[in-house]
């Protein structure tokens, strides 16, 4: 592998993990009902658990590349609302870190109520690439404003707006999943809005670090150009019940494929399959 290639695949190892979170929501968000252009909110409102921190293992194909974890930190209020904030943190190991240093960190402020984000924060540190990002976003008026390393811009964007962390927790409110249905969400990500493709596949039994487990297979048809070099999209394993706990990731890359794998849970019940 050419040096040039080399460090493009390693760019596209880690730092794409936020889209990976896209597809984690997938699991509910086909259950949900269309009302006008939008997308229906859940139909009871989800009290989400602070303190609640899920770890994932991060691996390309036998060669382990790193570490991430969402966590759920607080409650707080925001423009009178209730929010919860959400921290979610990618870094390479020292293997990768000596061919290209990853270590990411991100927010969102996730209205508890409505399910969708109002503001998100983004400090981006991948090799010498270093990006602070901020985006607010104006869900009545369906507006974000977004600065990016001091440039500011103000853009459209659809209703029912999700960003690349908050979708993760969209789909909490929902018990049911219907197979082989799909649906389209809206997502903002680094100045751009895409629409997201979200298939349900089917139910499956998988084993991992922490057990055994019956999960339902999602399929998320990627938009985002450049992101994993464009070799496929990201199927993604949740827990088949209440929780909807994203147990394992995958995608491919140029050269085999990227796993993300639950490797810890804090402050929430993980349920084991039954034998």
């Amino acid at each position: 592998m050419r040096p040039g290639q080399r460090r493009l695949l390693f760019n596209n190892l880690l730092s794409p993990f936020l889209a990976l979170t896209v597809a984690c929501a997938a699991a509910a968000v086909v259950c949900l009902v269309p009302y006008g252009n939008a997308l229906a909110p859940p139909a009871t409102i989800v009290h989400f658990k602070v303190g609640e921190r899920l770890t994932y293992g991060l691996s390309w194909g036998f060669v382990s590349a790193g570490t991430a974890a969402f966590e759920i930190t607080e409650r707080q209020t925001f423009d009178g609302r209730p929010v919860i904030r959400i921290v979610h943190t990618a870094r390479s190991n020292d293997f990768i870190s000596a061919f290209y240093p990853v270590n990411n960190r991100v927010e969102t402020l996730l209205d508890e109520e409505a399910v969708y984000p109002y503001r998100l924060l983004f400090k981006r540190r991948e090799g010498k690439r270093k990006n602070d990002i901020e985006a607010v976003f104006d869900q009545v008026a369906h507006r974000a404003t977004v600065t990016k390393d001091g440039n500011t811009e103000t853009m459209e964007v659809p209703p029912a707006l999700k960003d690349t962390l908050s979708v993760l927790y969209f789909f909490r409110g929902f018990s049911t999943l219907a197979m082989g249905l799909s649906t389209i969400i809206h997502v903002n990500n680094d100045k751009k809005n895409y629409r997201l493709e979200l298939r349900v596949e089917g139910t499956e039994r998988l084993k991992g670090p922490l057990g055994e487990f019956d999960t339902v297979r999602i399929l998320a048809i990627m938009p985002f150009k450049g992101l994993f070099l464009n070799e496929g999209n990201i199927r993604v394993w949740v827990t088949n019940d209440a929780a909807r706990i994203p147990v394992l990731m995958k995608a491919k890359v140029v050269i085999g494929s990227v796993n993300a794998t639950l490797t810890g849970v804090e402050g929430s019940t993980l349920t084991a399959a039954q034998p």
